[in-house]
């Protein structure tokens, strides 16, 4: 019989092609989604078009916020295996609207805990953020690193994410791995992110922006290095025995790992494999720093190959290339 997982914020950017590659593997996928209009609603249907044919394929509509919603499904369904993705992203907009971070990231997440509480999965798997790194200097960023000062109100919330799964491993026995992802870009991307951002603008004859001066640096993670690093973690479930460099606590079935490339690319690189990919040079607007971001993200994702003998490989050209194509074929451009 198939194993049934749920999958949280399963129409946006990372849960579509997650959820794709889940029911490829065999899984019998419950997807939950809220549909909100944070961008695009109409990308999100299309993503979800493409997974509604699936007869391993349930959709549910609805916010994991509202009290029962998750409850409901965990009894209904008793997945063996949990990807929570649901939340509100973005660190500029936690700045313009703070509130529906804590509704979606911290109250949505509790609903989450609780219902595991009552309906134990074998593994659950939560989606934190390189943001949680917040005001460390020190690269590439490791696990083990203090995590105290986060630079935005998003990165605030996912940390928040990260000591409630916590104590819930802790107290109720309930194995937890939080995942750190990196700069994701890809085919059906977000189009409040940078690549998208910047594609858009140079098809459009517009200038882009370029914050602090170009002097930036990501480690741009392609989508379907993540999902692999994601779905191999799936049975890596944490316990007793560590291994080399881990993050498991000594309290509780509880690890967080970094899924990124291990390399930092300079924005101005990244702006070349657009403008490569393309064909169009961009008009460039630089401008200062925004608030709550921070100038450079470098994964050291050791630990994820110990654990999963998988390291992500997909180079810049190679993704930036890919995303193009799809953008291109998407807006008929």
């Amino acid at each position: 019989m198939s194993r049934t997982i749920l999958v949280t914020g399963s129409s946006g950017f990372i849960g579509f092609h997650l959820c794709q590659r889940l029911l490829n593997d065999g899984w019998r996928v419950i997807g939950i989604d809220a549909m909100t209009d944070y961008y695009d609603v109409g990308l999100k249907e299309g993503r979800l078009a493409q997974l509604d044919p699936h007869g391993a394929f349930t959709n549910v509509t609805a916010r994991i916020e509202d009290p029962g919603v998750l409850h409901d499904l965990f009894e209904t369904h008793r997945p063996e295996a949990v990807i929570h993705l649901a939340a509100q992203a973005g660190v500029r907009y936690s700045i313009e609207n703070p509130e529906s971070y804590v509704q979606a990231n911290l109250i949505g997440t509790f609903r989450l805990l609780e219902a595991m509480r009552a309906f134990p999965p074998k593994h659950s798997l939560l989606a934190s953020t390189s943001s949680a790194y917040g005001a460390n200097t020190d690269m590439p960023y490791a696990e083990q690193m203090k995590t105290d000062h986060q630079m935005s109100f998003y990165a605030a919330t996912k940390k928040s994410n990260e000591v409630m799964a916590h104590s819930y491993a802790h107290l109720y026995d309930l194995p937890v791995t939080m995942f750190r992802f990196f700069t994701v870009y890809g085919p059906w991307g977000r189009p409040d992110m940078a690549p998208h951002l910047f594609t858009s603008a140079i098809f459009e004859g517009r200038p882009i922006k370029v914050f602090n001066h170009g002097e930036m640096s990501r480690d741009f993670t392609y989508v379907t290095d993540l999902v692999d690093g994601i779905v191999r973690l799936i049975d890596a479930v944490p316990g007793s025995e560590p291994v080399e460099g881990d993050s498991l606590s000594p309290v509780a079935p509880h690890r967080i790992v970094n899924i990124g490339n291990s390399d930092s690319v300079p924005l101005m690189e990244f702006i070349g494999a657009i403008e490569a990919a393309t064909g169009i040079e961009a008009e460039k607007n630089f401008m200062e720093m925004q608030p709550g971001d921070v100038p450079a993200t470098w994964a050291d994702a050791s630990l994820l190959q110990h654990l999963t003998q998988y390291k992500p490989k997909t180079p810049v050209s190679d993704g930036v290339a890919q995303f193009v194509a799809w953008y291109r074929d998407y807006y008929q451009v």
